[in-house]
């Protein structure tokens, strides 16, 4: 179980870099801006960083990345 675990903090970690390369700023679950608080435009940015990362994670939905990002 230690071996999963680990990789899901790898995951964890992958995500929320990622989401930050992609937005420009931190993920909710480390400290950014949640969803409502965001622009039209951000909301835009936030769901297709979202979607891609669940694809580069090989989830087919996107909903999954609020595990790794929060909300």
């Amino acid at each position: 179980a230690a071996g999963l675990s680990h990789m899901h903090g790898l995951r964890h970690h992958y995500a929320q870099s990622r989401y930050e390369a992609l937005t420009g700023w931190k993920t909710p679950a480390a400290g950014g801006p949640i969803v409502r608080a965001l622009t039209a435009a951000q909301r835009l940015q936030d769901s297709l960083a979202r979607q891609t990362i669940s694809r580069e994670l090989g989830h087919e939905r996107p909903e999954i990345t609020a595990v790794y990002l929060g909300r």
